[in-house]
């Protein structure tokens, strides 16, 4: 197994692994720990191995609203068809943020990747808080924000193209409200990092409307430096997973006319702890 780091703060490409093989899940976990996102290349796997590789690392949290892999109702389908127009995640999000008890981990394998583009970005939200003043993080370290679902999967979404299609469903399920720092100490790591993100943060508790938005967006703008960032370009038969509280990602909608077809599973995490 060799572990290439892909850029200077985030990512890891795997090589020569087999994420079947329990003798190499210490060295995976290992690399996941430390890079937040890893890629494991050429992984030849059915739907129940996909799951039992999952299984490893926790409990499977069932997706409410993504349109699930018909035999396997605990894996959630991330498809765009030649036809359709809008990818599923096209804006910087942190995956189950909205729940009080957010994911630990999403892990997508590529059964189908076009030809050309439909790569993922990641941002470093460790790096990003790093980043900031100390006079900053010494303010955010200090706040909480409300994430929802609600937006995202509700009912007033109902006519976006995702949910005509069938890949979004559910919205009667988009209830979740949830009170997160903004600053977390990460369960792994104990790395200090930003905890809000553009699709599912809605507002920072205490703060007027105006203070909110003005907070928050400057923190968006902030955490899409590309400094903090990796990407990964796909090949079928990868598996990406990432660390939802070390992390952002946005999917990149550059290939029309091109079908991208992948099944994600993603494992339950732990509360969440200010820094």
């Amino acid at each position: 197994m060799e572990i290439k780091q892909l850029t200077g703060g985030l990512g890891a490409e795997i090589i020569g692994a087999d994420i079947r093989n329990a003798a190499q899940f210490a060295a995976i976990h290992e690399a996941f720990a430390e890079h937040s996102v890893i890629v494991i290349r050429a992984q030849s796997i059915t739907p129940d191995e996909h799951l039992a590789f999952a299984e490893r690392f926790g409990a499977i949290n069932v997706n409410r609203f993504f349109k699930p892999v018909e035999s396997h109702p605990r894996i959630a389908m991330v498809f765009k068809d030649r036809d359709q127009t809008k990818v599923i995640g096209e804006q910087w999000h942190t995956d189950h943020s909205y729940d009080d008890i957010p994911a630990m981990c999403s892990i997508l394998h590529a059964i189908e990747v076009p030809q050309t583009g439909g790569d993922t970005v990641f941002a470093s939200m460790g790096m990003a808080y790093e980043h900031l003043s100390p006079v900053m993080q010494e303010f955010v370290g200090g706040l909480r924000a409300w994430h929802s679902s609600r937006h995202a999967f509700g009912v007033a979404v109902a006519e976006a193209e995702t949910a005509k299609d069938g890949r979004i469903g559910n919205a009667a399920a988009a209830t979740q409200d949830a009170l997160h720092p903004v600053v977390i100490r990460h369960p792994l790591s104990g790395r200090a990092g930003l905890y809000v993100n553009p699709d599912f943060t809605t507002r920072i508790e205490g703060l007027s409307e105006e203070e909110s938005d003005a907070i928050l967006q400057m923190l968006f703008r902030h955490c899409e430096r590309p400094e903090f960032h990796c990407r990964i370009r796909w090949q079928a038969g990868d598996v990406t997973m990432w660390d939802n509280r070390a992390t952002w990602h946005k999917a990149i909608n550059d290939y029309p006319g091109q079908r991208r077809l992948m099944h994600r599973v993603t494992v339950e995490g732990c509360a969440l702890d200010a820094a």
